[in-house]
């Protein structure tokens, strides 16, 4: 999956994620778990395109390892909110999927990005000072 597919697809789910919170009961737990999820669900498309526009590989793996956890985290959300009994299951499954789906996604490109980096090279310096062997 290209990038630009990428950014699409986690646009669209930053929109799914949008509708579901808008749907949510206007209670205290309705609203603070819509909250919550509205947070992580809409950053995940933003943090991508971040990504995207990383400066260095090491930017890229940290900037991907923020969508990871944002999408996880609304993944939770909606799982909580099935688990609360706030919606069933059957009306957030797809978008649960899409949550997981992206997880899934995400990880695999921190673990190659991380994978094919290159090795750190030692810091080289003098052991023993130039001053002490002079003789």
């Amino acid at each position: 999956m290209s990038p630009e597919e990428l950014k699409h697809r986690t646009k669209l789910f930053g929109l799914r994620v949008i509708k579901l919170v808008a749907a949510l009961p206007r209670s205290i737990i309705g609203q603070e778990i819509g909250r919550q999820l509205l947070k992580a669900g809409t950053s995940v498309g933003a943090n991508y395109r971040a990504a995207c526009r990383a400066r260095s590989r090491a930017e890229f793996i940290a900037k991907i390892g923020v969508v990871v956890e944002e999408a996880d985290e609304s993944a939770y959300w909606v799982e909580l909110i099935v688990a609360a009994g706030i919606m069933p299951l059957r009306r957030v499954a797809s978008l649960l999927q899409e949550a997981n789906e992206l997880v899934a996604i995400m990880s695999s490109s921190r673990v190659t990005a991380s994978a094919h980096r290159p090795p750190r090279r030692a810091a080289s310096f003098n052991r023993q000072s130039a001053i002490g062997n002079r003789q």
